[in-house]
């Protein structure tokens, strides 16, 4: 694992390459969640997609994950593995994938409502969605790591919900989770000072009740404890001299709203 070592811009390119591909596949898995399928329907579509990129699916082994794209309905947090869950018109789906090319990873995820989002599935969306460009907007040259949480936290609990503690964002580069760790909470100024090089996954995790979590008996679904809905929101952040550069954008204008 780099410890805290900073990307050369020949490096930043190479991600900049994978994190492309990654923003395109989660355009098409965004536009394809429908009622009726299954989560593990997802997940072959994301497979098919990274490897007709010449990638290599990250979560695929990782750790021992079964699968190359996380999916979690409704209350569950992250890391839901796909199977024969049918997606069901009103679902809150979250989707986090991750691909290898050239040996240079991306990680990058997004949730979207199944047909027509209900207000409370739509305000979630769209708080956790901010949360996640106020903390890439503090990620600058000069602040410090505790800028990006306390962008994070204060924004989701002004509009009435909690941001998951025991999950946090991270270095990304050769290996998917490098130093250093990126609350979505902190204090501004405080933690490692924000340099060019730096490559970060920031990834707001937001519940509508209480932020404790806990994980199933398969040992990898993450669940909110008092059953309320959850959404996520990620993307791979290259700092550059000029601010942050967001390397998974998500070309589709259509998808403007969920990028």
């Amino acid at each position: 694992m780099d410890s805290f070592r900073l990307k050369r811009p020949d490096e930043i390119e190479k991600m900049r390459v994978s994190g492309k591909i990654l923003g395109a596949c989660l355009a098409q898995l965004a536009r394809s969640v429908r009622a009726g399928m299954t989560t593990l329907d997802l997940d072959r579509e994301a497979e098919t997609f990274i490897r007709d990129h010449h990638c290599i699916p990250g979560f695929l082994g990782y750790d021992g994950f079964p699968n190359s794209l996380c999916v979690s309905i409704n209350d569950q947090v992250v890391h839901g593995i796909p199977g024969p869950q049918v997606i069901r018109d009103g679902d809150l789906v979250s989707l986090d994938c991750g691909l290898i090319l050239d040996g240079w990873w991306a990680d990058s995820g997004l949730s979207v409502g199944c047909g027509e989002a209900s207000p409370e599935v739509q305000r979630l969306i769209d708080t956790t969605r901010q949360a996640l460009d106020l903390g890439i907007a503090a990620a600058r040259p000069g602040n410090h790591i505790g800028d990006i949480g306390a962008a994070v936290q204060s924004f989701v609990e002004a509009n009435g919900y909690s941001v998951v503690r025991q999950y946090v964002g991270h270095g990304i580069g050769r290996d998917m989770h490098e130093l250093p760790q990126v609350p979505n909470y902190g204090k501004p100024g405080t933690g490692n000072l924000i340099k060019p090089g730096y490559c970060i996954a920031i990834e707001p995790m937001v519940n509508v009740g209480r932020p404790e979590t806990r994980v199933l008996d398969d040992d990898w679904t993450v669940v909110t404890t008092d059953g309320k809905l959850s959404c996520y929101f990620e993307h791979t952040v290259a700092i550059t001299e000029s601010g942050p550069e967001v390397l998974t954008l998500r070309p589709d204008p259509v998808l403007a709203d969920v990028q």
